[in-house]
């Protein structure tokens, strides 16, 4: 067997210049870390533009059909709670120590075992890679909405060429297209927010307010996998499930963009304090919304075609005799599945880039560009997306069914190896007395992480708990809801018996001290700008 170099506490790599590099791809070099070029209005559009996506628009008619209103408002406030304390963790260690070429598989190498993040890792590459063949594959579905004689092969490859595109030139320019990429969808999503609050209202054409009436008719609840009491639970853990989708690696972005982000320590903060009040608004608010203007037994949110018809935004539109918004809902739908797949790209490309420099993926990609792109990691990356092309055929779209659903459980997974790298980092602060250096600190902690960390657990185990029962039994499905599990197990106990890693690092050895002289150093130097007028003021708190 062989020693896992990797194991070690990280430390400085001298012939990388000085003490400027840790674990071959940290850098605290001061030049180095002047190079960054998200800005505070970036990363938080970053984060926005990977958690809103086509699960919003379109799953969640899903889960109205399945379950009822009710059970998918709830799905969906629950889900947010649980990514907002992701997200708290995250922000606290990345605000803590925000170096450049920073990952959270890095953290967890550093803070708790080399072992799980190499399985982490790569279990973050997959989900990544396999999300962007499924929002290339969304948009080319919602191009056809319109019926153009253009093969769907056609807008697959236009879709993956300008994700490409974007994320090789440089990421000033990845940060600026994301950000008016997320900029569209956010201000559809607020008017169509508005138009259903206008309908419930007996503001539409069609007149008379509608209010909670289909709660009542046909209903609040749809029971599910029971009756009574139990299949109205059941209905509410599976919308908590499958709105899973929707959020799944969208707190990470933050965290993979700190070490590109100027004056870290302001704008990770104020990022992730703002994170929770935009998810109610848009998935909290919406979720409600939906399930007043659209009934769920309305067979249309059942229909096989992934389009804009599936949308229960467009549904209940059409309830309402609103005419000529279903183009505007279905283009506004298109954005936001280009814009998750460019977010999902980047995010995929540096944790291959990250692995490649620590030694836990071909060396390969650890090559840059001048600019500091790493191009064959985001080929690499890129390439997976091809697998978007198996929705031509009616075969490939229930394969690539499949992929949807593994990569949801990848993120249940990812949140679970994050909160157990937040506890062990926040551990080894308190052993060595350093709680109060944190620049950022979030509450309920550590009871809202011990918390979080039980109730994903739960849902990675239950997320298929319906094939269970006897007369809903079907193998697909069982795979499609568990293989990712000791897809994970295999890699992390492999990794483990043949480096012979310890089960995980003790408390009195974990380093939270490398970089964190450079980091304060670096934040000293941020002076957060002064608005010169009211517009500015304005401008400044928004961005």
């Amino acid at each position: 067997m062989k020693n896992e170099e990797s194991s070690e506490i990280p430390v400085a790599d001298e012939s990388l210049g000085g003490s400027h590099v840790v674990d071959g791809v940290i850098s605290l070099d001061r030049a180095d870390q002047l190079q960054r070029g998200l800005k505070s209005r970036h990363i938080q559009f970053l984060a926005l533009g990977g958690a809103i996506g086509t699960g919003l628009f379109v799953g969640s008619g899903g889960i109205l059909a399945l379950v009822g209103p009710v059970p998918l408002w709830l799905g969906y406030l629950s889900m947010m709670l649980v990514v907002w304390i992701v997200m708290n963790g995250i922000a606290e260690m990345t605000t803590y120590l925000p170096m450049k070429g920073i990952t959270l598989p890095y953290f967890t190498n550093r803070f708790v075992d080399s072992s799980l993040a190499f399985a982490s890792g790569w279990n973050y590459w997959y989900a990544y890679a396999i999300l962007v063949a499924a929002e290339a594959t969304a948009g080319a579905i919602l191009l056809d909405y319109w019926e153009t004689p253009v093969p769907s092969a056609v807008w697959i490859t236009l879709i993956l060429v300008v994700c490409l595109a974007l994320n090789i030139i440089a990421v000033e320019v990845f940060g600026e297209a994301e950000f008016w990429f997320a900029s569209i969808k956010l201000i559809t999503i607020l008017g169509l927010v508005i138009v259903g609050i206008v309908i419930m209202a007996g503001g539409a054409p069609q007149g008379g307010a509608i209010g909670f009436q289909y709660w009542n008719d046909p209903g609040a609840f749809k029971e599910y996998v029971g009756t009574g009491a139990t299949g109205r639970f059941t209905a509410y853990w599976t919308a908590f499930v499958r709105a899973g989708f929707s959020f799944i690696t969208s707190p990470e972005l933050i965290g993979l963009a700190a070490g590109e982000t100027v004056a870290p320590r302001r704008n990770i903060p104020k990022a992730a304090r703002r994170f929770l009040a935009r998810l109610a608004i848009f998935y909290g608010v919406s979720s409600l919304i939906i399930g007043a203007i659209v009934p769920s037994d309305d067979p249309r949110l059942l229909s096989p075609e992934s389009n804009a018809n599936a949308s229960p935004w467009v549904i209940g539109i059409q309830r309402a005799g609103i005419g000529g918004l279903n183009h505007v809902i279905n283009a506004a739908i298109l954005t936001s599945a280009w814009s998750a797949g460019n977010a999902f790209l980047y995010s995929g490309s540096r944790i291959l880039y990250s692995m490649a420099a620590t030694g836990q993926a071909p060396a390969i990609f650890a090559r840059t560009t001048r600019r500091g792109v790493p191009y064959l990691a985001v080929v690499a990356t890129w390439s997976v997306g091809l697998l978007a092309y198996l929705n031509v055929s009616e075969n490939g779209a229930r394969v690539f069914g499949w992929f949807m659903n593994i990569s949801t459980i990848s993120g249940f997974v990812a949140w679970i190896v994050v909160l157990i790298t937040y506890l062990r980092f926040r551990s080894a602060m308190q052993y060595q007395g350093l709680m109060d250096t944190l620049p950022y600190r979030t509450i309920g902690q550590p009871y809202a992480a011990w918390a979080t960390l039980v109730v994903i657990v739960l849902l990675t185990l239950t997320n298929g708990f319906q094939v269970f029962v006897p007369s809903r039994w079907n193998y697909q499905d069982f795979l499609a809801a568990y293989i990712t599990i000791p897809i994970f197990f295999v890699l992390y106990l492999g990794h483990k018996l043949w480096f012979r890693t310890p089960l995980a690092r003790k408390t009195r050895e974990i380093d939270v001290l490398t970089g964190k002289k450079e980091m304060d150093e670096f934040c000293a130097h941020d002076h957060p700008p002064v608005p010169k007028n009211f517009v500015q003021r304005i401008w400044f708190w928004l961005a």
